[in-house]
């Protein structure tokens, strides 16, 4: 590989009100913010990644801090590893400080986008797609799903999301047994019998809950229930969920150790993988992930609910793994992901064709411009 040095880095945040408030089991988003980075190289090319900054308020700013005073000097004029494992690369350098800090989740997902943008800097560097400089094998077709349907208006939104080209969608649960099944059956109507339908828990319930409404839950025909439980709970109960439910169990976005990865794979408990390249192990380890789900026989399914940068760089990682994953696409307003992705992630009968320009294809170079930290 063709070893390069990071001589300028540069970081953003943008933050956009949305007239319909996005809720979850945890909270309400009343606006969608994100925290942008670009690293240049000693020829003034570019790379380009995302910080997950979604809750709570204050998460945007102070990641931006994070990103500019305490991580980013660390890639500056240094020569980086040659696997370009520089998540891992960075986090030894900062395990003091995030023991000290306690930070470890912001300085987690300082790091992901840090290594995100030096993986799009060497593709574009190769002259290669994402995809294609992590898999020389790889194909430019993945699989999508609407994701992000809430409670409030979930007929509409389905019916929107599959005028938009989409054949499989995800329903949050996590309200209250009523409501729940409410927003299920009106899914299940509205989209029909054969499409494929997922609902998402966000570690809303205990396991005695997960039980009973994830077994009367599956009356609707459900491909995955995603995460049911929190994700720090002991193995055994996930086990005793999965043995206890007749349905794939996913999780993954809230895992932030490998060594967990590897445990619940090994341990046959998710039949679906969903780490987020913004909020843990950027392109990387990510990769590294999803190689061993995809070895385990399971599905990896990235999670992402962001701006632009994040999503298609997603999209480009599930390309990479080149299996049977499905790319999340959050169907809730956002120009932040909205306006950088148009023409680059068009779906069409529930599939996206990636662009074979360098790197992940987009360049928003007018976010920096508009001024940067």
């Amino acid at each position: 590989m063709n070893l390069f040095r990071v001589e300028k880095i540069s970081t953003v945040v943008r933050r956009v009100p949305v007239a319909v408030p996005v809720r979850t089991s945890f909270g309400t988003m009343r606006d969608r913010p994100a925290v942008f980075l670009r690293v240049t190289d000693e020829n003034g090319t570019h790379g380009y990644g995302e910080v997950w900054c979604n809750f709570p308020t204050v998460a945007a700013e102070h990641r931006a801090r994070l990103a500019m005073d305490v991580v980013g000097p660390l890639v500056l004029g240094v020569e980086l590893p040659s696997d370009l494992a520089v998540f891992e690369w960075l986090m030894a350098r900062l395990h003091v400080l995030a023991l000290q800090s306690g930070e470890w989740g912001p300085l987690r997902q300082v790091c992901a986008g840090f290594d995100a943008a030096i993986h799009d800097l060497a593709a574009r560097r190769a002259d290669l797609p994402l995809y294609h400089f992590l898999n020389a094998a790889a194909g430019a077709r993945i699989e999508a799903y609407a994701s992000g349907i809430g409670p409030e208006t979930p007929a509409a939104t389905a019916r929107s999301a599959a005028a938009a080209g989409h054949v499989a969608f995800k329903v949050k649960v996590g309200f209250g047994r009523e409501m729940d099944l409410a927003s299920l059956a009106t899914m299940r109507a509205e989209i029909g019998p054969s499409r494929r339908l997922m609902a998402d828990a966000n570690q809303g319930w205990t396991l005695d809950e997960a039980l009973e409404r994830g077994g009367e839950y599956m009356t609707f025909d459900l491909d995955w229930l995603e995460e049911p439980l929190p994700a720090d709970r002991p193995v055994e109960e996930w086990r005793t969920l999965a043995e206890g439910i007749p349905v794939r169990l996913a999780a993954g976005e809230n895992i932030n150790r490998r060594s967990r990865f590897d445990a619940v794979l090994a341990a046959g408990l998710l039949g679906v993988e969903q780490p987020d390249v913004a909020k843990w192990g950027g392109v990387s380890c990510c990769m590294a992930v999803a190689r061993e789900t995809m070895r385990r026989g399971a599905s990896y399914c990235p999670h992402f609910l962001g701006g632009g940068v994040g999503l298609i760089t997603s999209a480009h990682l599930l390309a990479a793994q080149a299996g049977n994953g499905l790319l999340e696409m959050d169907v809730n307003p956002n120009p932040l992901r909205d306006e950088m992705t148009a023409g680059f992630l068009d779906v069409e009968e529930g599939g996206i064709t990636l662009s074979d320009r360098p790197g992940i294809g987009i360049a928003p170079d007018d976010l920096f411009d508009l001024g940067s930290s």
